[in-house]
């Protein structure tokens, strides 16, 4: 039998992957998955609950856990900060529950040097010229927006390799599944049930 921990799951992607849509598919398949909810220093926009959205914390605070290492990835973004809470996730994983950190390759590589067990997967469209349509395609976008993103998926393709699972987003219905096959295979896995080991053996 499995052990019950849950899985510690990075996604990752560039703008226009459709990794969003994919994992809302996700979620609507199984309920085995939840998402983490980050911490930020930034105000509360209108509708927002602490502890729902984000964990709305003070600057001051934030840094502290820093510190601390309970936040086990972070990033400055217009001056506020963003990152994952240690307590957040653990409560969850020790639950059964898969948790989905959906962050982007620079906090995916601070997750991973601090969970080796986490499982790393990069969402991409079918081809480069699929993803430039796809921006094109939203007609929200700047020309020069689109060519910083095309710019930045370039960047963070060159992590390839430090990813598990490469799942090409052609076909929603079938990448959901895929990602949760993924899961459930990765439950069985020796390296997932090592205390089965010791327990078969009364060790």
């Amino acid at each position: 039998m499995a052990e019950n921990r849950g899985i510690l799951i990075v996604v990752s992607g560039p703008a226009g992957s459709g990794k969003g849509t994919v994992l809302n598919a996700v979620f609507e398949k199984s309920k085995d998955f939840v998402y983490s909810v980050s911490a930020t220093t930034r105000a509360p926009r209108p509708g927002e609950e602490d502890g729902v959205h984000y964990h709305f914390i003070t600057k001051e605070r934030f840094e502290e856990l820093i510190a601390d290492d309970t936040v086990v990835e972070h990033t400055c973004y217009c001056g506020n900060y963003y990152g994952t809470l240690r307590t957040v996730i653990e409560k969850d994983l020790c639950n059964g529950k898969n948790v989905i950190l959906e962050i982007e390759v620079d906090g995916a590589m601070q997750i991973k040097k601090k969970f080796p067990e986490a499982l790393l997967i990069l969402v991409v469209p079918p081809s480069y010229d699929i993803l430039e349509a796809r921006l094109r395609g939203r007609g929200t976008n700047t020309e020069d927006d689109i060519k910083n993103r095309l710019e930045r998926s370039r960047e963070e393709l060159k992590f390839f390799d430090e990813y598990d699972y490469l799942l090409i987003n052609d076909d929603i219905d079938e990448v959901s599944s895929n990602f949760i096959s993924i899961i459930e295979s990765e439950k069985h896995s020796t390296k997932r049930n090592k205390n089965f080991y010791n327990k078969f053996f009364n060790i």
